[in-house]
This record gives structure tokens, sequence and C-alpha cells, in this order.
């Protein structure tokens, strides 16, 4: 039984809307969590987050009661993944996984041994500050691991990553995709879209749910009626952006 509510719906399946949040606010991150979303992304990769900022825009997600936060470190690698689940991250999307051998590490960052590597401590967030008992015999329960596919190579192993045990999606990264195709800033040509299905069918093939960017309702209804479980329908900057501009325009 998870407290993960993401987890849980991921393995319901159904359609999941998501914001993608790269303003670096816990402002807009309450805001975002105030919402019907069922996810919000809190980027570090592509956005200037560093480790004491991303605290506070989890207590801003959770004191909001709404939206499951999913953080995305900014590589993938085992001392980040480690800080950010002590400070309570749960949800974790890990970019440009290549194989299974890759997702199966990132799995491992994510366990205290003998399951895997993470180093221990007693008194973090995520066991609130040591008066949760039962920590370290539930913590795994509430861990919701994807996994970001983002080369044809990565597509390719799609079967291998999606049987590696603890990896719970899978997200296709279409401006990466796009780009390690020869296609840079072109998510709509062709033959990415095809690439895009291919993914989208071999992660149903394999049973495990599949996530995509894809800003806007004509996108985001696209990706959901071609089967995709969960989608980022839109980005705080991309909102915020298009809102003033259109404004603009309105009152000329």
């Amino acid at each position: 039984m998870t407290n993960n509510p993401f987890k849980a719906a991921l393995a319901q399946g159904g359609r999941l809307p998501g914001f993608w949040l790269s303003l670096c606010s816990p402002t807009v991150t309450e805001i975002a969590g105030g919402s019907a979303a069922r996810w919000l992304l809190l980027d570090m990769e592509h956005a200037p987050n560093d480790l004491s900022m991303m605290a506070d825009q989890l207590r801003a997600a959770r004191a909001a009661g709404g939206p499951e936060p999913v953080v995305r470190p900014p590589f993938s690698e085992p001392v980040m993944t480690k800080r950010l689940l002590d400070i309570g991250a749960r949800s974790l999307m890990f970019p440009m996984i290549q194989s299974a051998e890759m997702a199966a590490e990132a799995v491992r960052w994510t366990r205290y041994p003998p399951k895997g590597i993470r180093g221990h401590s007693g008194t973090i967030r995520a066991n609130r500050y040591g008066r949760q008992a039962d920590y370290l015999q539930s913590y795994e329960d509430d861990l919701c691991i994807i996994v970001q596919v983002e080369t044809p190579e990565a597509i390719a192993a799609i079967p291998e990553i999606a049987a590696v045990e603890g990896i719970d999606a899978i997200f296709i990264g279409p401006g990466d995709l796009a780009s390690s195709m020869g296609r840079v800033g072109n998510v709509a040509d062709a033959s990415v879209q095809e690439a895009i299905r291919r993914a989208t069918a071999a992660c149903h093939e394999a049973g495990i749910p599949v996530g995509i960017l894809g800003y806007g309702e004509e996108a985001a209804r696209g990706y959901f009626e071609a089967g995709l479980n969960f989608v980022a329908i839109a980005g705080d900057a991309w909102l915020l952006a298009r809102a003033m501009d259109d404004l603009l325009r309105r009152v000329e």
C-alpha cells in the first residue's frame, strides 16, 4: 500500500494531467498545488533550482494538499538523488536514461542497502526529523521512480527498461528526442512523432505507464488520445508568457 497518490494513480491508468514548474518559486508551486492537476514537475535540469530551494517548494506543494510533486534532478547520479530523498522528495524523474543498466542503477540510488546504495541518516526531513519510526520499513512503498527516454537508442531499450524492478513509469522527452534525431526544436516532425508512437506502443506492450510533455490543449488532448497516461499540459513560464502576450494583444 502506498501513500503516494500519483504512484497509485499511475498504477490504475487513466489520464493524469500535470504542470511543469521551472520558475523556482514556492509561491508558484503553491498556486499550482491548489489546482486540480494530478502531478507537478519541479525541474532542476533546465531551471536554476538548487537543493536549498527544493525543500521550500516541496513544502509549498504539500501544504496546498493537491498534486504530487515530482522532482527532476539536474543529472542522473547518486549524490543529488540521496539529498533529494533526504529532504522529502519521494517521486523522482531521472533524465537521459539510455538502458536497463542505467535504469537499474537509478533504482539502486533510491534504496538503502542491501537493495541499493542510499546512505543513511536518522534525522532528516523525509522521516519527520526522526519522528517517523517506521520510515525504513515504509519509505520504499511511497517511492515513484520515473525514467526519461530521450533518444532512439533509449526507445529501442524500452522493453528492457520497463522490466527493471522499481521503475514505475517511463517519460518520453520530446525535445531531446527531436534533437537526437537531427530535428532540433521540431517535435512536430513526422519522424519524431513516429518515434513517439513507437515508444508509446512499446510501453503499452510492456505494461508500464508512459508520459510526455505536450503543452496546450491541442497537444495534450492528442497525446492522451494516443494512449499516453500522464502529460505535462503546460509550464509555469510558458503559461505566464502566453497570458501576458495575449492580454497585450487584446488591449492594444
